[in-house]
């Protein structure tokens, strides 16, 4: 993503009320409550975990994510930060791992083998709480600037993403698809797989 559109999604998406998604795997889960936020993005995930006694590890790929995170969280030793992909990052044990709109960007190529580490990561009946994106999204399309944000996007059919969840319960699910405007104006029509799933 360039320079301008990264910050101006930022600020759009800095201060972000929680999706009823997070609240809900927030509250499947007890006292063991480390997380990983994949694509941390602004940082407004991270602000709901900690209010909810969470140690964070969160990454992003763009620097302007881990700088601003840096300063909102900077005196806060129960948030760790990186810079990096979902490829080279170092997943810790976790009882919440988040991707929310982030798992998109993946390289189509690395998918297999980051999803097999996002798994076992997490501790079993550790909850997974993220999107994928379906092939009917604006960002699937040919009129998606890939210049100007992000190159790669990968796209799941509905039964590609029930795949994924081999050895999960899905406990919620949810297809979005919608027209409207992003956080910046433009207009996007969005198809997007939620969903919440617990490891057995």
């Amino acid at each position: 993503m360039s320079t301008k559109e990264i910050r101006e999604y930022y600020n759009a998406t800095e201060n972000s009320e929680v999706r009823s998604d997070l609240s809900y795997a927030v509250s499947l889960l007890g006292d063991n409550r480390i997380a990983i936020d994949c694509g941390c993005g602004a940082g407004s995930d991270i602000a709901f975990l900690r209010e909810n006694n969470f140690t964070v590890y969160a990454f992003d790929i763009e620097e302007e994510s881990i700088a601003r995170c840096e300063e909102r969280f900077k005196d806060d030793n129960k948030v760790q930060l990186s810079k990096d992909t979902f490829s080279s990052f170092v997943y810790p044990r976790a009882s919440l791992i988040l991707a929310d709109a982030s798992l998109f960007f993946c390289p189509q190529a690395e998918f297999k083998e980051v999803w097999r580490r996002i798994r076992e990561a997490l501790k079993s009946k550790g909850v997974f709480c993220g999107s994928f994106l379906g092939p009917n999204d604006t960002m699937a399309g040919p009129g998606y600037d890939r210049a100007a944000f992000w190159p790669n996007v990968m796209t799941f059919t509905q039964q590609e993403v029930r795949q994924n969840f081999t050895g999960f319960e899905i406990i919620k699910w949810t297809e979005h698809e919608i027209s409207g405007e992003t956080a910046q104006g433009k207009p996007h029509h969005w198809h997007i797989f939620s969903v919440v799933a617990q490891k057995i």
